[in-house]
């Protein structure tokens, strides 16, 4: 059994917004997409964005600013490109690759 571990936490433990946003974060992925494997270092705080994240191996990111609602970022890895949506349906169905929809979910 592995353990998740939160990155970029105080040692103190979260602040108000990172627990927010670390819950929102939780919660949407129980209701779209916990069938998906969490990335290894994948859950953590970026002190840079200020998003608390949670990075899927099928290249989705989940990720809530400061307790905000949540955004599911998909990454072009090859030029760092991000591109932002509303939903996990609409990230999911994203072609990185010539930046339209596919119809699969």
């Amino acid at each position: 059994m592995e353990n998740l571990t939160i990155h970029g936490i105080s040692t103190n433990g979260p602040a108000y917004c990172e627990a927010i946003g670390l819950s929102k974060v939780f919660k949407a992925y129980a209701e779209n997409c916990c069938d998906q494997e969490i990335m290894y270092g994948g859950l953590g705080f970026n002190p840079n964005s200020g998003n608390v994240y949670l990075a899927l191996e099928n290249g989705i990111t989940l990720c809530s600013m400061l307790g905000q609602d949540v955004m599911y970022v998909v990454t072009n890895f090859d030029n760092g490109e991000e591109f932002f949506f509303y939903s996990y349906k609409e990230a999911f169905n994203f072609d990185i690759n010539d930046k339209n929809y596919i119809n699969e979910y």
